[in-house]
Order: C-alpha cells, then sequence, then structure tokens
C-alpha cells in the first residue's frame, strides 16, 4: 500500500513539474513575442507572470520534500525525487531569464528595430523545445531523448555567435544603434542562458535514469 501511495504521489509530482515546464516554455515565447511586437502589455504580463512561477517551485519544493520526508525512496526513486528538485531550480532561472527578455522590450520598444528578429525568434523556438523535451524524457524516463536535448544546445550556440556579429556589424556601422543592438545582445544571451539550463535537465534526467553523472558523449 505505501508503495502504491509513493508512485500515486510521484505521478503527481510528474504533472506539476510538465505544469511548471509549460508556463515556463510559455514565459520564452511571449517574451519573445513581445519584443517582436513591441508590445509593452504583453511585456508586462510576462514579468507579472514570473510570480506564478515562482509559486510553483515551493509547491513542488514542498511536495518533493515531504516524499523524501515520508516515503525515505532508496536508490532509482530517491534520484527522481531529488531530480525534480534540481529541474525546478532550473526552471525557475529559465523563467527569470524570460522575464528580463521582457524587460528589455520595455526599455528599446519606443524605436524601431535595428534589423528584422529572425535568428531571435529561432533561438526562442529551440530552447522551448528543449524544454518541452527534457520535461517528456523526465517522464518517460527517456535517457535518449536527454542526450537529444543536451546536444541541442550546440544549435542554440550557434544561433547566438551568428547574432553575435550581425549586431556587431550593425553598432560598428551604425552608431546611432548601439544602444537597441546591445540591447538585442542582451536579449539574446538570456536565451542562450535558458538553453544552458535545458541542458541541464537533460543532464540531470540522464543521471536519474543510469545513476551516473558523467553524460555519454557521441
Amino acid at each position: 500500500m505505501a508503495r502504491e501511495q509513493f508512485h500515486t504521489q510521484l505521478a503527481a509530482l510528474e504533472q506539476e513539474l510538465l505544469r511548471m515546464g509549460a508556463l515556463v516554455e510559455e514565459q520564452i515565447a511571449r517574451a519573445v513575442q513581445s519584443l517582436s511586437d513591441r508590445d509593452l502589455a504583453l511585456a508586462q504580463a510576462v514579468v507579472d507572470g514570473d510570480d506564478q512561477v515562482d509559486a510553483l517551485e515551493m509547491d513542488i519544493e514542498r511536495h518533493c520534500l515531504t516524499l523524501l520526508a515520508l516515503q525515505q525512496p532508496m536508490a532509482g526513486d530517491l534520484r527522481t525525487v531529488s531530480t525534480a528538485l534540481k529541474i525546478i531550480t532550473d526552471l525557475e532561472r529559465m523563467a527569470d531569464h524570460a522575464s528580463d527578455i521582457a524587460k528589455i522590450t520595455a526599455q528599446i520598444a519606443g524605436e524601431p528595430l535595428v534589423k528584422p528578429l529572425v535568428d531571435i525568434p529561432r533561438m526562442s523556438t529551440v530552447a522551448a523545445y528543449m524544454v518541452r523535451s527534457a520535461l517528456n524524457a523526465y517522464v518517460a524516463r527517456d535517457v535518449e531523448m536527454a542526450l537529444l536535448v543536451i546536444r541541442m544546445d550546440d544549435e542554440v550556440d550557434q544561433l547566438y555567435r551568428q547574432i553575435f556579429q550581425d549586431l556587431l556589424t550593425v553598432m560598428r556601422e551604425r552608431p546611432d544603434a548601439v544602444f537597441q543592438a546591445s540591447h538585442l545582445l542582451f536579449v539574446a544571451n538570456n536565451l542562450e542562458r535558458i538553453a544552458d539550463h535545458a541542458t541541464n535537465l537533460g543532464e540531470w534526467v540522464s543521471y536519474m535514469v543510469t545513476g551516473r553523472r558523467k553524460v555519454p558523449t557521441g
């Protein structure tokens, strides 16, 4: 009976994680959308939504600590709960980065864009997909999916390098555009950091399933 109760509570924990992940994914997309559309109301909604992510983090943390205290899981079950604690920390930081992007929107919304936004939305799409895939890997105990998430970080890094070079060129050629271009670089940097946190999720899922901290390469 105790075992059945533990797995019921674990299933509930997984649903809470998926809910938090979906909210973070939405925050990322909405933050970049607010920038593309120069939408101050949407940007403010992203900033305000960060409190909801923080509240979910606290709820899930309490759930995990309750499971650890009352069920005293061992081996794989212990890694499953402890991984959830790691995941929510990374998810909360991703939401912070999304909020930072929204705040940048507020600073440059009154200006026309110095260049069309192409690679920044691509970065956002890939990073959000990494988050969703990592959480699906957690629920499915899927190491291959977790490793795919880790490898996708290279695509985000490549996009970041391209954005950096493009904006550097803009700043060299147009001194009047330095303010906005530097802020767009901050946006790209925040997205790159989001992808790094998503990579952490993949690494934690791999550890949860295999018990090995070193992630396989190749």
